[in-house]
């Protein structure tokens, strides 16, 4: 049987409808991120471990003006 994926919206999320920011998916050893504008297209996918540096990488600005 296959499990019902849960999205989390994002704390930063506007209010009204809180489509304005991603949502976060807890898989068996991944974490799945989307676009909460647009919930039926692809996600990416993140290895568990690898998740917290690319968050560390986002918040330091690593990839600005890219």
């Amino acid at each position: 049987m296959t499990q019902a994926v849960r999205w989390q919206k994002s704390s930063y999320s506007g209010g009204g409808d809180g489509n304005t920011c991603v949502e976060l998916a807890h898989l068996d050893t991944h974490i799945a991120v989307r676009d909460s504008k647009a919930p039926a297209r692809a996600a990416l996918t993140f290895p568990a471990d690898r998740f917290a540096p690319f968050l560390q990488a986002l918040k330091g600005g690593d990839f600005a003006g890219r």
